[in-house]
């Protein structure tokens, strides 16, 4: 029986070190951790390595549900794939594990409070930004795609579809930006 810690942070600035030294505390025989966002399992590739190496009895510990996900499918059907494994999943705060009988349970109600978590999250921000507009502070998201690129593109005569490709980009960003300008 294995001992494997997952430990997850959303943004690259963030600081995998708390969770991992806390798993290790826990008696982790192995910690896989990542850079990724938890709104769903895309790319996500040390849990599915995780998920693919569980065998009976392996126990996953995260030091909180919303490691795991933020999204209460995604964080159930995680528990479903280590439970066809006869593998269980424990959360340490709060603790919480599906060996017992009411871990289950427990799981699905964390799952949901960590989905609406992230809605209020994007509630919140949302709020903020519109704030900031009112007031005239809100500069918009660094723009990712050279606009004057993308005219001098449009300008000789390439499609958006072109464009997208060779700018890297969906066609919809470049239709944005023509459609801004004309």
């Amino acid at each position: 029986m294995a001992r494997i810690g997952y430990a997850r942070v959303s943004t690259n600035d963030q600081d995998l070190h708390i969770q991992t030294e806390r798993l290790t505390a826990e008696g982790c025989s192995l910690i896989r951790s990542e850079k990724a966002s938890g709104k769903s399992r895309d790319e996500r590739e040390e849990l599915a390595t995780i998920l693919s190496f569980l065998r009976p009895e392996d126990e996953l510990i995260v030091t909180r549900l919303d490691r795991l996900g933020r999204d209460t499918r995604d964080v159930l059907n995680i528990i479903h794939e280590c439970e066809q494994k006869q593998a269980y999943v424990t959360v340490l705060d709060p603790y919480v594990s599906t060996k017992g009988d009411m871990g289950q349970i427990v799981m699905t109600v964390l799952g949901m409070v960590a989905q609406m978590e992230r809605r209020f999250i994007k509630e919140r921000q949302r709020e903020g930004i519109d704030r900031a507009k009112s007031l005239g502070r809100y500069k918009g998201g660094k723009r990712r795609i050279d606009r004057s690129e993308v005219l001098r593109l449009a300008g000789a005569g390439e499609k958006p579809s072109a464009i997208a490709r060779i700018l890297d980009c969906s066609r919809m960003q470049i239709y944005r930006i023509l459609e801004e300008t004309s």
